[in-house]
């Protein structure tokens, strides 16, 4: 059986070995290493079987018709060349502001907690619970304070029900709802992550108040 892996998030943020891995598909995107929207790569091992879905032309050995997208091909092995030579300060760097927002949130509001491994993973996010707390409202305060956070991934937005990967790994609805997601990238600074500390501090305060006497 073949083994596909979506690789998107740990492409240039930590070092990935198609090898060691023993995949034979691995995806990628673009947009997660600075590259233009739009753009993405499939790395097939060699013998492995594809079928086409969509047909009409001959491009890319058959397996897709359509003319390639040349500009943002060559834009993606640019993002992934300054990836891959920055990939350790980059990563080292991101780690630290990880840190440094999920150790003052453990440390300064009260019932609290990490989602997952606080070690041994990618760099550059975070999922924290804030018990009794709605999500989304949290991510609107946050928002009219100018912070862009979110209660999942960018694919399962507008979702009603809990993240699905936090109840796998024995999150309760309600907390899986209370979940905040942090990305931290290139351009975040150490005084960006201290703001959002004191915008986070002080809207889970009111958030938890008028939930109190709701």
């Amino acid at each position: 059986m073949p083994l596909h892996v979506d690789g998107v998030q740990a492409l240039g943020k930590i070092p990935v070995d198609v090898e060691a891995l023993g995949v034979d598909l691995y995806s990628m995107s673009g947009h997660k290493i600075y590259a233009p929207k739009g753009i993405g790569a499939l790395y097939v091992r060699k013998g492995t079987r594809m079928a086409p879905i969509s047909f009409g032309g001959h491009h890319e050995r058959d397996r897709r018709p359509g003319t390639e997208n040349v500009p943002g091909a060559v834009a993606f092995g640019a993002a992934a060349q300054l990836a891959v030579e920055r990939l350790t300060d980059e990563a080292d760097r991101l780690e630290v502001l990880r840190d440094r927002l999920e150790n003052a949130i453990l440390e300064g509001i009260p019932e609290t907690g990490i989602n997952g491994a606080r070690w041994d993973r990618v760099p550059n996010t975070s999922n924290i619970y804030f018990d009794g707390i709605d999500g989304e409202a949290l991510v609107i305060a946050l928002d009219l304070r100018g912070f862009a956070v979110s209660t999942g991934s960018a694919c399962s937005s507008g979702a009603l029900t809990p993240s699905h990967v936090l109840t796998a790994i024995g999150l309760s609805a309600d907390r899986a709802r209370a979940s905040m997601r942090f990305s931290l990238g290139r351009g975040t600074t150490a005084g960006q992550v201290d703001a959002l500390l004191e915008a986070l501090g002080a809207s889970v305060t009111h958030l938890r108040r008028i939930s109190v006497h709701a």
